[in-house]
Formats: C-alpha cells, structure tokens, sequence
C-alpha cells in the first residue's frame, strides 16, 4: 500500500551483550539500509512487569542507545525513540482498548507464560494483561507493514493483524463513504479511474487477484491524492472500508545461536554474558576461564568438541577452516584448549573495536544522545499524529 516501513523496539535493560547484536541488532542494521525503519526504546513496557524498579529504566535506556549506536545502528539511516516520549501511543492504546475483546488478551501465549516464569511478581495488573495490546498500538501508530520477529513472537503480529482488521471493520465505514470513495476516484483522472474500475469489478466479481494487484500498482502510481482517498480506495478496492491501520506482515528473522560462556544461550539471567563494549582484558578473561570438554583433564587427554561450550562459539565466529582445526586438534590432543580458544578470542576483539570506536564521540559528550533521541522523537511524533488524526475521525472524536 505504501513504502514499506518496519518497527522495532526492546525494552530497556541496560547494557547489551553479544546475544543482543547477533540475535536482533546485527538484523537492525541490515534493515536500516532497506527499508524505512524506526526503532524504539519500549519504557512503557518495562513498566509492566518492573513497576517496582522505575528508577532504573532511564539509565538502562541511555546505555541501551549506546550500544544501538555501537552495533551499527545509524540514527542517520533509522528513527530513533523513545517510546514515552510519544505519547500518541498510550492514545490509541487506550482508543484501540474499547473494542478490544478480554478473551483476545487472555489467549496471549506468553500471558500465562510470563506469569509463570515470573512467579515472584504479582503480574495481576491491567498493565500486563494489556500490554499485547500496547505493542499492537505501537505497530499500529507508524502504520508499519513489517516487524522482524523470531517464531516465538509471530503470534503478537498476528493479534495485531487481527486488531487492525477489526478496527477497520467497525470504523472504516462511515455515512457517506461510498460517495467520497467515488469522488476519490475521479480524481485520479478519466483514463485511471476507467482502469481502476474495471479492475475492482474482475476482482470482487471473479476474484482476480492479478487484477487486485494491478489495481493496488495504479493506486501506489497515483500523485494526487491525499492519504486519505488513498486509504478509502485502497478499502474500497477489496469492497471493504478505508484503511485506517495498516496490517503489519511478521519478517521472521533467523534464530541466534550465540551461546554463553557456559554453552547455555547467552543470557543475563545465567550470568554467562559478553559486554558489546566489554573491556578486551574481560573479554579475554571470561573465554580463558570457559568450562571445556570434561573428559580433558590433562593436557594430553582426547577431547570432543561437541561436548565442549567453546565449540558453540567456534560454530559463530570460525569459519570452515579453523573449526576443522579444532575437530582435529581438540580429539587427537593435538591442541591445548588455551589454543582453542584464542582464534574466538580474537573475533570477538575484532567485532567488538568498530563498535568502541562509534561510541566514543557519545561518551564524550553525552548531549549527541540527547539530540538523537529529541530528533528521533519529533520524527516520530509527525507520524503518529497523523495516524491519530484519522483514528479520532473515524471514531467521532473529531474536533468540533
């Protein structure tokens, strides 16, 4: 319908570790070059399951823009944000909450989930129970048609799709619609509206999705509409309503594999975490004193490399080569694990310089942050109002 737009965010916890770059920021900055992409810091969320720890979330969201900055994430190239601080998104929440099922909510997956893991908190607030509606509002807001998730959290986009679909069903027909999607079509003047309307016929009367296809292509072509009459004839091709909210499609992203310094997934929980910007004597300190194969007590013992948790970091950062090296080395005792694990120690350092060296200028001077993010939120305020604007129309709050 429009230019493709994907939206991001992650709750602020701080300091990120290598599971994040390899898991979501790597993914970041590939995207910032293909797309138009906002990113934000999710504070609000933070919220609903650390309402009793406020007072760490603004000094985990500077040092968590930090390390977006040090990953590669270009505030040139991407919007960056603080969820908060736009407050068009606590709005529609709000807006989108009165047509809201609660069975909808409460079949969340991770609803129950959560509240089991995190059994020492009392989860039962209407901010946990809401908060996959916040999400959908903040998907919802920018009219993003793209998020990147893994398989676990496709549910969430689904949800959104499925609140998307109803607010547009019970609003996006309003008295006289018809008559302005007609209007909207004549102006796209006599040969497009002709081409437009024998198209939209094949479709709803043959199910001509090539038809359907080609009439979205004149749409996306057409330079003087407004958004609006674009969104009411985008509505009025399918023989629905306006498009109010755009459906957001999952992107799936590939699965990490970072592993920690114990062979679990990397995880601050496990306490088995590499800093982005962890000092390289850390870095250094924390692979040599990784747990090894069992079986190698002595330096002459055989090894299996299966067995070993340096091997899940030969399986990120070697390549062919190298980790044949190790096969042969580690199982004949032809190797000392030191020796092993020097070659994962020296990528690590290699990946970890560019990202010192982008932060450094913010480290200074701490006011270029506060510029990224007071620029990123303007930027994301212009959008989102624009969406409210349409969604208070649609729902009769209007200005009178």
């Amino acid at each position: 319908m429009f230019a493709d737009r994907v939206l991001s965010g992650m709750r602020p916890t701080g300091k990120l570790h290598l599971g994040h770059y390899h898991g979501v920021l790597k993914n970041w900055v590939k995207l910032q070059h293909e797309y138009q992409c906002l990113f934000f810091v999710a504070d609000w969320h933070a919220l609903t399951t650390h309402y009793d720890s406020p007072n760490l979330i603004e000094h985990s969201t500077r040092e968590m823009l930090i390390d977006w900055i040090a990953a590669g994430v270009d505030p040139s190239q991407a919007v960056l944000f603080v969820q908060s601080q736009v407050p068009e998104h606590a709005e529609l929440h709000l807006l989108l909450s009165m047509v809201t099922p609660l069975g909808w909510l409460e079949r969340v997956p991770t609803y129950k989930e959560q509240q089991e893991t995190l059994s020492d908190k009392d989860l039962s607030t209407y901010g946990f129970l809401g908060y996959p509606l916040l999400q959908s509002a903040d998907i919802l807001i920018y009219r993003a048609n793209m998020v990147p998730v893994g398989e676990d959290q496709v549910p969430h986009v689904e949800f959104t799709r499925e609140i998307a679909r109803r607010f547009n069903h019970l609003f996006g027909k309003p008295p006289g619609f018809e008559d302005r999607a007609e209007e909207a079509i004549r102006k796209l003047g006599s040969r497009r509206a002709k081409v437009y309307r024998q198209l939209r016929t094949r479709y709803l009367e043959q199910g001509d999705a090539e038809a359907l296809s080609a009439a979205r292509a004149l749409l996306d072509e057409a330079q003087n509409l407004s958004l609006g009459d674009l969104e009411r004839l985008f509505g009025y091709l399918e023989g629905g309503g306006r498009i109010i909210l755009t459906e957001p499609e999952a992107l799936l992203t590939p699965a990490s594999r970072m592993p920690g310094t114990d062979g679990q997934k990397m995880s601050k929980s496990y306490d088995n975490t590499i800093g982005l910007r962890e000092s390289p004597d850390a870095v250094i300190k924390k692979v040599r004193t990784m747990p090894t194969d069992p079986a190698r007590v002595r330096r002459s013992d055989p090894g299996e490399p299966e067995k070993c948790p340096v091997w899940q970091l030969h399986l990120v950062y070697s390549g062919d080569e190298s980790q044949e090296w190790v096969k042969t080395g580690c199982r004949s005792a032809g190797i000392g694990c030191l020796q092993c694990k020097q070659p994962v120690i020296d990528a690590i350092l290699e990946e970890q310089q560019p990202m010192r060296a982008r932060v450094e200028p913010y480290l200074k001077d701490p006011t270029l942050l506060n510029s990224i993010v007071a620029d990123g939120c303007e930027r994301a305020r212009k959008l989102a109002s624009e969406t409210m604007r349409d969604v208070r129309e649609a729902m009769g709050l209007g200005r009178t």
